[in-house]
């Protein structure tokens, strides 16, 4: 029995996560677009790392590790501007952090360079945030997997290690399912997967003497193309409807409200 727990504690031990983490609009800033409407207009925003990113998968790999060892690498897909919030996730307790020096373009785009990085290192586990806040996609987790050739669990609510085995628990319609999967495996993070760390004085300091890699991207055939984007349509005021007056009613609701 003495051997059986040793060896779990071996195979934890050399455990390489990978968390990739996006720089995302604050919730509070404006929403604007340019060049005719496709591109996001970034003037004047506050940008933060992505949340889902942050509070929940980075944390809880930081958390694996310092149960059990092991090391915690953040990916960043962008450009220079995108150093303060890599060098937070360093803050936080990530070990070291890789910047792919590019713009993203596409979910598809950020997917390669991700797989990319993470075929050459063999990471154990990759972590992304369930979404991004600014395009609510959730779609470079699977596609990660997929380049990757492994599982993927996504809106990962918690999760355990015993050894290789990896017991999750999603957040299902009227319930919980739980999964079980062997490394190595790609997840997204949801809320409750682990609690948000403010990084101390301490953890700031030796961010700086944290290694930091920044790589060229590797060429991607893009195979979506933005053709515009659009705002909804400005909310109006309350209408009031005599009760008797059904056929106004319908008309709104069809041709305004267009919900019939």
């Amino acid at each position: 029995m003495q051997g059986e727990n040793d060896s779990k504690n071996f195979t934890l031990s050399k455990m390489k996560l990978l968390v990739c983490i996006s720089k995302v609009p604050d919730t509070t800033a404006r929403v604007a677009f340019t060049d005719n409407n496709t591109k996001y207009d970034a003037n004047g925003v506050t940008f933060i790392m992505n949340p889902y990113d942050e509070w929940y998968a980075l944390v809880r790999a930081i958390e694996l590790v310092e149960k059990a060892g092991g090391t915690v690498t953040v990916l960043n897909v962008g450009d220079a501007s995108n150093d303060q919030i890599v060098r937070k996730a360093l803050a936080i307790g990530a070990n070291d952090a890789i910047r792919i020096n590019a713009e993203p373009t596409s979910s598809w785009f950020v997917a390669h360079q991700i797989a990319n990085v993470a075929k050459q290192e063999n990471y154990d586990i990759v972590f992304l945030g369930k979404e991004t806040i600014d395009y609510n996609g959730s779609e470079v987790g699977a596609m990660v997997a997929e380049l990757l050739e492994q599982p993927f669990v996504s809106y990962a609510s918690k999760m355990d290690m015993e050894g290789n085995t990896a017991t999750i628990e999603r957040d299902i319609e009227g319930g919980v399912e739980v999964l079980q999967v062997e490394t190595p495996f790609v997840l997204s993070a949801a809320k409750g997967l682990a609690e948000q760390r403010i990084p101390n004085m301490m953890g700031i300091m030796k961010a700086k003497s944290k290694p930091f890699k920044v790589l060229d991207p590797v060429p991607v055939e893009e195979l979506v193309e933005t053709v515009s984007f659009e705002l909804p349509p400005a909310k109006t005021g309350v209408k009031l409807v005599d009760p008797e007056n059904m056929d106004e009613l319908v008309r709104l609701l069809h041709e305004e409200a267009k919900v019939i």
